[in-house]
């Protein structure tokens, strides 16, 4: 029957719910960039940030890097490639290559060159230069630095799950790669893992 207490509750819980949504504005609350924040559990800024950190910390402490410098009398220079997505999960990558160019560069013991598509876009450029610009500021072709080494990495996850809870293991594996000989200098990796608690809501 219409009366019975468990059906007049859910008829009052629907109707509170469609009005409160009729009048919902959303509330913003601004945040430190560098504030942890983790509401879905899923991989996000505060993961690309650590682990950039972290493997490109233990990559500038490597012995590879002093090696070069001690044959070539000069800072290697760099070019971060592909780091591909082998997750369950949709990872910016792009994202998290830029966290490993700022980390390279900020370390000062390495020249870093843009990757391969942002280098059509400044040949573009170059190109353009020629035919309207002044001759005195008309740029090169054939100036540029090539990379003695590519970094290259890729990201994969495990998740165990049971009922409302599962922990996701995500691991980061790059590789630091001579381009003219294909010697692989360095391989470093970093691991998270994140235990998570599903909320579960019941009305009755």
């Amino acid at each position: 029957m219409s009366s019975h207490p468990r059906v007049l509750l859910f008829s009052s819980l629907i109707v509170s719910l469609l009005c409160t949504g009729m009048r919902c504005d959303p509330k913003v609350k601004r945040k430190d960039p560098d504030t942890v924040v983790d509401y879905s559990g899923r991989w996000n800024d505060t993961d690309s940030q650590r682990v950039a950190a972290a493997v490109i910390e233990d990559c500038m402490a490597s012995a590879w890097i002093d090696e070069y410098k001690g044959e070539n009398n000069k800072r290697p220079v760099m070019v971060v490639g592909r780091v591909k997505n082998k997750s369950h999960e949709h990872i910016d990558t792009e994202l998290f290559t830029k966290e490993f160019e700022k980390a390279l560069i900020k370390s000062g013991r390495v020249r870093v060159v843009a990757e391969k598509d942002m280098r059509e876009d400044v040949r573009a450029e170059r190109k353009d230069i020629q035919m309207n610009a002044d001759p005195a500021t008309i740029k090169k072709f054939g100036k540029e630095i090539g990379a003695d080494f590519v970094l290259l990495g890729v990201v994969g996850t495990i998740k165990d799950e049971v009922k409302s809870r599962y922990v996701m293991y995500y691991q980061v594996d790059l590789e630091l790669i001579n381009i003219e000989s294909n010697e692989k200098v360095w391989i470093g990796e970093k691991k998270i893992k994140k235990d998570i608690k599903k909320n579960s809501f019941k009305l009755f």
